[in-house]
C-alpha cells in the first residue's frame, strides 16, 4: 500500500467500526500475523491461498459479526414525557404517531430531550451539530430549530422549544404526556 500500511488502515477502521477485518498478504512471517491481529485485524491469510478457504473465513466472520452469532444490540431511544426519539433510525414518535427527522433534527432533539429541563446553549448545540461554531452562520441553528418546531407541530405539539434570548434553547413540555397530575 502506498503512504500507509495495512496496520494503519486497520486502526483507522477500528476507530469507527467493529466490522470484520481480514488481512491477505504475501508475507508469511509470524510477526506480520501478530501485528495484524494486535492492530485490530480478525484474521490473517497468507498467499498463496485457496479461494474456498478465504470465502469460508469471510462467511464465518460475517456470521459472527452480523448473523446468528452476533451480539444483540438494543436500539437506542431517548424518551421525554412520552416523546420518543430513535436517533439511529431518525424517527420521532408520540403515542401512535411517527415522523421522520433529519440527522441534524435528531441531534438537536436529542440534546434538548436529554438535558430537559435545563437550557442548552447555542454554542453547545453548534458544536454538537457541526463540530465547530466558527464556520456556521448564526442563523443556521435558528433555521434548524424552526424545522424541528414544524416537525413537532405535525405531532400536535405546540411551542415545544423555548428560546432563551442570547443563551440557547430549552425543551418545554406542552403536550399531553398521558400521565395523571
Amino acid at each position: 500500500l502506498p503512504s500507509f500500511d495495512g496496520y494503519y488502515w486497520c486502526r483507522q477502521i477500528r476507530g469507527v467500526s467493529t466490522c470484520p477485518i481480514l488481512f491477505i498478504s504475501a508475507r508469511e512471517g509470524t510477526m506480520d500475523q501478530v501485528m495484524a491481529l494486535e492492530n485490530g485485524g480478525d484474521d490473517f491469510i497468507s498467499k498463496p491461498f485457496h479461494y474456498e478457504v478465504v470465502m469460508a473465513k469471510i462467511r464465518s466472520h460475517l456470521r459472527r459479526a452480523y448473523g446468528d452469532y452476533a451480539p444483540k444490540v438494543e436500539e437506542r431511544m431517548v424518551e421525554q414525557h412520552g416523546l420518543c426519539l430513535y436517533p439511529e433510525r431518525l424517527v420521532l414518535k408520540l403515542k401512535n404517531q411517527e415522523i421522520d427527522v433529519t440527522r441534524n433534527e435528531a441531534i438537536l432533539l436529542e440534546m434538548l430531550m436529554k438535558n430537559y429541563p435545563r437550557i442548552v446553549s447555542r454554542e453547545v448545540l453548534l458544536n454538537k451539530l457541526w463540530d465547530s461554531e466558527s464556520y456556521v452562520d448564526d442563523n443556521t441553528l435558528s433555521v434548524n430549530t424552526t424545522r424541528v418546531r414544524k416537525k413537532l407541530k405535525t405531532l400536535q405539539i405546540e411551542d415545544p422549544i423555548e428560546t432563551i434570548r442570547s443563551v440557547g434553547y430549552r425543551l418545554h413540555i406542552t403536550w399531553d404526556t398521558g400521565m395523571e397530575k
